[in-house]
């Protein structure tokens, strides 16, 4: 086994377990941060007056469009299943998940931006494999 075949390997593994390396880390922070974080954002809004309430709900709802922009940003530096990290396929339509809180908080955006990245992320892969299929015959 040479030495780029251990580093892959080794990078799959990471990438399966835990948090992860690289990219695979940097999308799944921003869905362990984003995500969750909608139960502190309607404590403080529970908090603070009534006329800051909803600034803070735009902080949020700014964060999930912040959120979702660097899953894209993600995908434009590896748009090709080929070239990318094991894993970070999975990672990338894990974008979806933020469609709860913007349900949550009705955050119209995030609830059609959200399910639409994760289908974006699967119709991709799904025409990159046929076109892969199509081609080694």
């Amino acid at each position: 086994m040479d030495l780029y075949s251990a580093q892959r390997i080794t990078e799959a593994e990471a990438a399966r377990t835990g948090i992860g390396t690289g990219p695979n880390r940097r999308l799944r922070l921003t869905l362990f941060i984003g995500m969750p974080l909608f139960l502190p954002v309607l404590g403080i809004m529970i908090l603070v007056p009534r006329s800051l309430a909803n600034d803070v709900l735009y902080v949020y709802e700014a964060g999930i469009i912040g959120c979702l922009l660097h899953y894209v940003w993600v995908f434009t530096k590896y748009p090709r299943y080929a070239a990318r990290p094991p894993y970070l396929t999975r990672d990338l339509a894990m974008g979806g998940g933020f469609f709860l809180p913007s349900l949550f908080f009705g955050f119209w955006p995030g609830m059609f931006a959200a399910p639409a990245w994760a289908l974006f992320v699967g119709v991709s892969y799904a025409v990159e494999a046929v076109r892969e299929h199509r081609g080694h015959r």
